[in-house]
């Protein structure tokens, strides 16, 4: 009885020290650690679509359209006093109008990473805090005046257009 005893005992000392050491070991490791921003701890947040026009020579040449994704500390977000997607509407507007040089129309003077970047620049620098950790692109489009104006005809011709009758069936006599 007395040697069964003793080797409970020792199983428990053992599974103890075993605890005790795992438990000393993850510490040292670094379990716990804050996550990495692209790997969690972060809300993705989607914008509804916005429709900036474009205006050059006090003409309308087309509308950018964008649908944005980004990243937000949730308790940072939560100490907003206004709506962060209006916040972010506000910077795409601000952004577009500030650089006119961009056109839409050639790919090669738009900078979507240059884009991104400032957008979330500025609302961390208006925010006084690192608010947005990234801004992703869900959809980015620009149409010119001529294809609204061509993709409106389009719809109006489709509903002027009489709907094709079916045929009536005939009868057997």
């Amino acid at each position: 009885m007395i040697k069964v005893i003793a080797i409970a005992v020792w199983i428990c000392a053992a599974t103890l020290g075993a605890v005790f050491y795992s438990f000393q070991a993850a510490g040292e490791r670094g379990v716990g650690e804050k996550p990495k921003p692209m790997l969690g701890g972060l809300d993705y947040v989607k914008t509804d679509v916005i429709s900036v026009p474009l205006i050059h020579n006090s003409k309308i040449d087309g509308y950018f359209l964008a649908k944005l994704v980004y990243t937000v500390e949730p308790e940072q977000i939560k100490k907003l006093s206004i709506p962060a997607e209006a916040l972010i509407t506000d910077e795409v507007y601000s952004y577009l109008y500030a650089h006119p040089q961009i056109d839409f129309t050639k790919k090669a003077t738009v900078d979507l990473d240059a884009f991104r970047a400032a957008i979330r620049d500025t609302i961390n620098t208006r925010v006084g805090a690192a608010l947005v950790h990234e801004v992703l692109i869900d959809q980015v489009n620009f149409l010119s005046k001529d294809e609204i104006r061509d993709n409106w005809l389009r719809r109006r011709q489709d509903a002027s257009t009489p709907a094709t009758e079916t045929p009536k069936p005939v009868s057997a006599h």
